[in-house]
C-alpha cells in the first residue's frame, strides 16, 4: 500500500488507518504480546498508520502500544503515528479534573505531546490532531505550540479532528494545518452537507473518518425506525452488487474526490484485511449515488 499526502505539506500516510482506541482497557484490553502481533499483521498488509489519543484506554492505550513497539522488531521509520490531545477527562488517571472539559492552551499542548512521546517510546509524533474545538479555543496558542513543537522536530504535521468548516479556517489563518478528522460515514452523511468536505476540497487536504462503518451500527439490530430502513436499503444494494456491508461502507467514502482515509476501529485482522481488499475495489458515481439514496432514502433532486 503506497502512502499518500494529507496536504501538499504532508508526510505520507497509509490510505487505511488503524485506530487503537479499542485496543486496550476501552475495549478489547490486549496483551503486549497481542499489540505486536496485531502491529505486525497491519505492517503485512500495508497498514502502517496508526491513530492514537492521549485519553484513551484513560491515558493508558498509548504506553500500552509503545511498549509492544518496543519489544517488537518494528523500525519506527516504517510506521506514522497519530495522535491527539485538548481533552481534560475526569477519571482516576487524573483525579485534578473536576470535569471534562476542552484546554487548548500552548502549555497543555506541549505537556501532553511531550507525555505521549513518551508513552509512545518515540522521538516524534507524525500527525498531531486538536481532539475537539471548545468555545474557550486558543488559536494563537496552538499555533504558538504547533511551531514550538515543528521547530523541535517533535511533530511533523498538524491538524484537528470534530472542527467545523468555520473552525478550520480560523485556526488554519495562524498555522499550516493538513487535516480534519471527523465522523462520516454511509451513516452519517451530514459533513458531505453541512461545508466539512468542501472546505476540505477548497484548502486541498484530505479527511480522516473515525467510525467509518458507522459505529458498527450497521452490523447489530437496531430498534430505531429510520436505522432499520437505512440499513435494510443499503442491505439491498448490497445484494445487488454481491458486497458485503464492510465493502460498500469504506467504498462509499474511498470514491469520494476529496480522499477520504478510513480509520478503522477494530481490533481483528480479518476485518482489516477486508478493508484492506476494498482499495483494488471500485465503484461508479452511478453505484455510489445509489449508495447515497439508500443513505438519504430519497431521490437527488
Amino acid at each position: 500500500m503506497s502512502l499518500i499526502k494529507l496536504s501538499e505539506i504532508s508526510q505520507g500516510y497509509s490510505r487505511i488507518i488503524a485506530g487503537v482506541m479499542r485496543w486496550g482497557v476501552w475495549g478489547v484490553n490486549f496483551s503486549s504480546a497481542q499489540i505486536q502481533e496485531l502491529i505486525e499483521g497491519c505492517l503485512d498488509m500495508g497498514v502502517t498508520t496508526f491513530d492514537h489519543a492521549d485519553i484513551y484506554g484513560d491515558h493508558s492505550t498509548e504506553a500500552d502500544f509503545g511498549n509492544a513497539i518496543f519489544q517488537s522488531s518494528v523500525s519506527r521509520s516504517d510506521i506514522q503515528l497519530i495522535t491527539k490531545c485538548g481533552i481534560r477527562m475526569f477519571s482516576k488517571a487524573r483525579p485534578q479534573n473536576k470535569i471534562k472539559s476542552y484546554d487548548t492552551s500552548k502549555s497543555y499542548i506541549i505537556a501532553q505531546v511531550e507525555e505521549s512521546l513518551q508513552n509512545l517510546k518515540t522521538d516524534y509524533i507524525d500527525l498531531l490532531l486538536i481532539h475537539r474545538p471548545g468555545p474557550l479555543m486558543r488559536v494563537d496558542d496552538i499555533a504558538e505550540a504547533f511551531q514550538q513543537l515543528s521547530a523541535a522536530g517533535k511533530v511533523l504535521d498538524f491538524g484537528v479532528s470534530n472542527f467545523t468548516p468555520s473552525q478550520y479556517d480560523l485556526l488554519k489563518s495562524r498555522y499550516p494545518i493538513v487535516t480534519n478528522q471527523v465522523e462520516v460515514s454511509v451513516m452519517n452523511i451530514d459533513p458531505f452537507l453541512d461545508g466539512t468536505v468542501d472546505n476540505a476540497m477548497k484548502h486541498r487536504v484530505a479527511i480522516q473518518s473515525w467510525s467509518p462503518l458507522g459505529g458498527a451500527e450497521l452490523f447489530r439490530p437496531q430498534s430505531k425506525y429510520e436505522a432499520v430502513m437505512k440499513n435494510s436499503r443499503l442491505s439491498a444494494v448490497c445484494k445487488d452488487y454481491n458486497w458485503s456491508l464492510t465493502q460498500l461502507a469504506l467504498m462509499f467514502l474511498l470514491h469520494h474526490p476529496v480522499g477520504i482515509l478510513p480509520v478503522l476501529g477494530t481490533s481483528k485482522l480479518d476485518r482489516i484485511k477486508e478493508a484492506v481488499s476494498c482499495l483494488n475495489l471500485s465503484i461508479t458515481d452511478e453505484q455510489w449515488y445509489e449508495i447515497w439514496t439508500a443513505c438519504t432514502g430519497v431521490k437527488v433532486p
